[in-house]
């Protein structure tokens, strides 16, 4: 690799194509420029898409499991369907299972406390004494939801959903309507929106089937499996899978997300959207280099016939246009990197999905924009073959 790059490289006393790109300034910005929006719409995209991703998993991610149980007919965390519970009473007839957390999980209407509308928000019931999240803080606050109509509001949550943090901190009374009957906040969490929820509220099993009443008795939406330390969750899995009935489907905690992850890939057009995105910020950024580029060669045609009439070999001066088009990538993606820094910053603030830089994205867009300065250099490159000091001059 080494020498691939001294030959791409070669050391020399004249940088002669810093000395191409620099000789106009003005040609050279708007290649950066150019360069860098191209960066950039490949950084955002790319951001959004995987932003999205991992917000459809904030939730799965952070429960108490090894394993979880769902109902075959569950599509998404949006669209979860119910299944026996007394397949948890089953589960922990395996020596390796610890112990299980029912959930029910349901989208119901929360209604503003400050302008009395209404908003789908995600709504968790489950037993106070059980472990559902691995956050140790959420043990002690659950205690509160032991109370009848008491809820735990995700302070992370949309603010269209009011300003219940702030008035909780506050030390105000708050009380609304969730799908219709009255309920407390007793409590705040933080979680955060997913791509299916902009709110979450954690309540006990019992309030959860005061707020749907028409749940089917004895049905949950989620069962939480809990594995004694040293057991295989995948070898436990197929043990369980071979033992239960076809009513429900049993995954690891990991094979849980990438469940939810493959639904909003496959099945919604958002990967494809936002890859699409991506591939014109590519083009773009073609188009750009390559009309800079080819310019350039064009202009200093003679140039490059009289080298070549000095005797420099051809594949030499076509090492000249490269190093052009390495030097466009190395100085346009900084500013592009640094320009989604500052843009996944706001991004965050203003929806509060996990857009965050890291580094196999930043590898990526950088990895795509030398091919994209090398693939433009090297259709530049055909121009010099028009470099004929006998039809030149």
């Amino acid at each position: 690799m080494i020498g691939a790059l001294s030959a791409l490289w070669p050391s020399r006393r004249i940088p002669l194509a810093w000395l191409l790109l620099s000789r106009q300034p003005g040609r050279l910005l708007v290649a950066l420029a150019g360069i860098s929006f191209a960066g950039i719409l490949m950084f955002l995209q790319l951001g959004f898409r995987d932003g999205l991703f991992d917000a459809s998993v904030i939730l799965h991610k952070r429960f108490d499991a090894d394993l979880v149980l769902l109902s075959p007919r569950t599509m998404s965390s949006i669209a979860m369907a119910g299944f026996p519970r007394r397949r948890l009473v089953q589960v922990m007839a395996d020596p390796a299972v610890a112990g299980t957390t029912p959930v029910h999980w349901t989208m119901l209407l929360w209604r503003n406390p400050q302008t009395r509308t209404t908003r789908s928000i995600l709504a968790l019931g489950f037993d106070p004494g059980d472990p559902l999240f691995s956050d140790s803080d959420l043990a002690s606050k659950a205690n509160v939801l032991s109370q009848h109509g008491r809820v735990l509001f995700d302070e992370l949550s949309r603010p269209e959903f009011g300003p219940v943090a702030s008035w909780f901190r506050q030390g105000r009374t708050i009380e609304t309507e969730v799908a219709g009957k009255r309920v407390r906040v007793g409590g705040l969490v933080a979680l955060g929106p997913s791509f299916g929820a902009d709110g979450n509220l954690l309540t006990s099993s019992e309030t959860f089937l005061t707020l749907v009443p028409n749940n089917p008795a004895g049905s949950i939406e989620l069962g939480l499996i809990r594995l004694r330390p040293g057991e295989a969750a995948e070898a436990v899995a197929k043990r369980l899978r071979a033992q239960l009935p076809n009513d429900v489907t049993i995954y690891t905690k990991q094979g849980f997300a990438d469940f939810e992850q493959d639904y909003w890939r496959s099945s919604t057009a958002i990967g494809f959207i936002f890859s699409l995105g991506t591939a014109m910020g590519f083009v773009v950024g073609c188009v750009i280099v390559y009309q800079i580029l080819h310019s350039d060669v064009s202009d200093h045609l003679p140039e490059y016939a009289t080298l070549m009439a000095m005797g420099y070999p051809l594949p030499q001066l076509l090492g000249v246009v490269a190093r052009e088009g390495l030097l466009l990538a190395l100085m346009g993606y900084l500013p592009s990197w640094l320009a989604a820094q500052a843009l996944y910053g706001l991004i965050r603030d203003a929806t509060k999905l996990p857009v965050a830089m890291d580094n196999q994205r930043g590898l990526l867009v950088f990895a795509m924009i030398l091919a994209m300065c090398l693939g433009s250099a090297l259709m530049a490159m055909r121009k010099l073959g028009d470099a004929d000091p006998a039809e030149i001059f």
